[in-house]
């Protein structure tokens, strides 16, 4: 059977499965949960793959809700990668509903190919995207090792086969002083609070020298108890943004010259700690990209390989780029008026243009698992690129 007849199977199959995904997507949707508290969420979907045929495992590298669900045996193995975390007050303002539901929409639709040309399809459950970087953890305990490539598709405001993320660290920091009566005996006083502000105030001032797309910013999480205390305690939580993980490095350097300055200038003392988990820039594999661009553009979508307008930010799925092949592409359930990360977002992520997105970006992606089982040569040039170092945001 050749391609094109296999790609009109999975589309007829996520057809078919249409509304049990569409309910899916919805029913994640009205239950937010947020990171690594995502167990109705991966009850539903490993429940729901299981009814499909696949093999499902809970827990998977220590994490209690990741998972990995698998079709078929040995080699080439494509993981198709589900999130389902969910914003605190926001609920799915980034849309992960239809993440988690358009991999498992594609992963079930994919069965087909398998079973004509063997192979492995998965569907890889992806805790704490938004906090904490369940794919950190992941790459790092061996989730990835086996696996020849990797998709996932994140909605937004326009149809892209790549994107651009940076890496990114987060750093919390907090200032002691000494308290006194802010009227009568300020001169007793150390303003941890001032350390704070001139922290700030340095790192405004750096923002002007450091390079295009590296970005600083943060919140004061505790500023005091009374105006007229001097402050004693302040304590705030930044994040630290740059194209380069070397970059990055060197602006941390720089970020935390900031708050020592304001320590030594003011008598606080500062405390400070990195955050544990670092997202790695995205490495973008132009051979799957463009793969996956012809499959939704056939289905009607204009689709750009690399759009200008794109904004930065940062995932987890960057480190999973480092080792394994990969596209995060963005697929249109809005116009750009509706941002990410905002409630009106997250009534799109429920619409009926959302389940759309739901449904042609699980068609996509099991297109391109045909274009990789099917055509080995096209693994191959996939494989090859990776290897060459190629890395692009």
């Amino acid at each position: 059977m050749d391609a094109s007849e296999l790609k009109s199977r999975v589309i007829n199959e996520v057809d078919r499965h249409g509304d049990e995904l569409k309910e899916l997507s919805l029913r994640i949707h009205r239950n937010p949960e947020i990171a690594f508290q995502e167990e109705k969420a991966v009850a539903w979907l490993t429940d729901y793959l299981q009814t499909k045929g696949f093999a499902a495992e809970k827990g998977i590298s220590g994490l209690k809700t990741a998972f990995r669900a698998a079709y078929g045996k040995g080699k080439p193995v494509i993981a198709l990668l589900a999130e389902y975390d969910a914003l605190p007050k926001l609920g799915h303002a980034c849309g992960h509903n239809i993440i988690a539901t358009s991999a498992v929409g594609a992963g079930m639709a994919a069965r087909a190919v398998v079973d004509e040309l063997g192979g492995t399809v998965q569907v890889l459950g992806t805790p704490g995207e938004e906090s904490g970087g369940g794919k950190v953890y992941m790459v790092k305990r061996g989730a990835f090792k086996g696996v020849d490539a990797v998709m996932m598709v994140h909605p937004a405001g326009l149809n892209t086969a790549t994107t651009k993320f940076l890496a990114l660290q987060t750093l919390e920091v907090e200032f002691f002083g000494k308290p006194a009566h802010a009227a009568a005996r300020p001169e007793a006083g150390i303003n941890a609070l001032e350390a704070m502000l001139l922290s700030y105030a340095g790192i405004n001032s750096l923002r002007q020298h450091i390079r295009d797309g590296a970005r600083i910013h943060g919140i004061i999480t505790d500023g005091g108890e009374a105006p007229n205390i001097v402050p004693a305690h302040t304590a705030g939580r930044f994040i630290v943004r740059a194209a380069e993980d070397s970059y990055l490095e060197e602006l941390k350097v720089r970020v935390l010259g900031c708050f020592i300055g304001a320590a030594t200038a003011t008598g606080a003392k500062l405390k400070y700690r990195w955050g544990e988990t670092r997202y790695a820039p995205l490495r973008n594999n132009f051979t799957l990209a463009r793969l996956f661009r012809k499959n939704l553009q056939s289905l009607g979508r204009r689709v750009h390989l690399v759009d200008p307008r794109i904004s930065f930010g940062s995932s987890d799925i960057g480190n999973v780029s480092q080792v394994v092949p990969s596209i995060h592409p963005l697929i249109a359930i809005d116009t750009a008026r509706a941002v990410t990360h905002s409630p009106q977002f997250a009534e799109r992520a429920a619409s009926e243009v959302g389940m759309r997105g739901l449904t042609d970006a699980a068609k996509a992606l099991a297109m391109t698992v045909v274009d990789l089982l099917a055509a080995p040569a096209a693994l191959g040039e996939v494989k090859k690129e990776f290897q060459n170092g190629k890395n692009s945001g």
